[in-house]
């Protein structure tokens, strides 16, 4: 962590800079930006956005479980549940006959009710209420190694499925022709999905943690023609938009991770608007 300190002392000689939770806060939104925006690009392309909000309500019912329990992580116990969670609506989702915003809409407001009735009934409500918000500044040195690991893991699993996933997106039934486990596939891809988002809640919150994850992507679709502009400019867009929010957040003393919201949401109207030129 010296290095990175030093680092960004010699690149970066800011005010902001002078804080060490900045300088940790600087290297979380290098590691968790980039991530969103590799995520979001497949979420916004399979209209799962909807889905991917559900996941940030079972991690709060897998926040209260773990509460309840005791002598665990409460993180810990909310990424085994919502890992659970995602696997269970993926698997009711290709093999039921109801409509897929049905069964997702059940299993979400069934957790989120789930999640309040437990950490109310056991007082712990006002002291977990802070998941809802998130605070990106809080986190700490051995934090950051964690999210550097999710880091890697995701652009492992990513490398390794890409090509399946995309297919599967595009046309499930031609996918499900040349081979691919359509059904793994789509579990190893919302798996991935709820342990990003649940991981990352504490620091970005409940409330917005879905925006961060479909807005780059959304921005990016606007004013790409190609798989690989998609990609690269919703990775730029959600770097862009984390580093531009943290310093906004810093000078303003706003909530860091609504800041960054509202940035990639700045980001998505200015191509939404110039989107009919640059297709037109």
């Amino acid at each position: 962590m010296n290095s990175w300190y030093s680092l960004v002392d010699f690149l970066l000689p800011f005010q902001w800079t002078g804080h060490l939770f900045m300088k940790n806060a600087l290297l979380a939104v290098l590691l968790v930006t980039p991530i969103f925006g590799i995520l979001g690009t497949m979420v916004v392309n399979s209209r799962m956005a909807f889905f991917s909000d559900s996941i940030g309500h079972g991690a709060f019912t897998g926040i209260a479980i773990g509460t309840m329990l005791g002598g665990i992580q409460p993180i810990w116990a909310a990424t085994a549940f919502s890992i659970i969670f995602a696997l269970t609506i993926t698997y009711i989702k290709n093999k039921s006959s109801a409509s897929t915003d049905t069964i997702i809409g059940v299993f979400s407001s069934t957790a989120i009710a789930l999640g309040l009735v437990i950490l109310s009934y056991g007082g712990s409500f006002n002291k977990f209420s802070a998941y809802l918000i998130g605070d990106l500044l809080s986190i700490s040195p051995s934090e950051l190694f964690l999210l550097l690991g999710v880091f890697i893991s995701v652009l492992v699993l990513w490398l390794v499925i890409f090509n399946k996933i995309l297919i599967n997106s595009i046309n499930q039934s031609l996918a499900a022709s040349r081979g691919i486990n359509t059904l793994l596939i789509e579990m190893l891809f919302t798996a991935a999905i709820a342990f990003v988002v649940t991981i990352t809640i504490q620091w970005v919150g409940l409330l917005i943690i879905n925006s961060l994850l479909v807005l780059p992507a959304a921005a990016a679709r606007n004013i790409t023609t190609n798989v690989r502009q998609y990609h690269l400019v919703s990775v730029a867009i959600a770097l862009i938009s984390g580093i531009f929010g943290l310093i906004l957040s810093y000078y303003f003393n706003t909530a860091t991770g609504a800041t960054i919201v509202l940035v990639a949401a700045a980001f998505f109207f200015i191509t939404f608007s110039l989107r009919g030129r640059l297709h037109g």
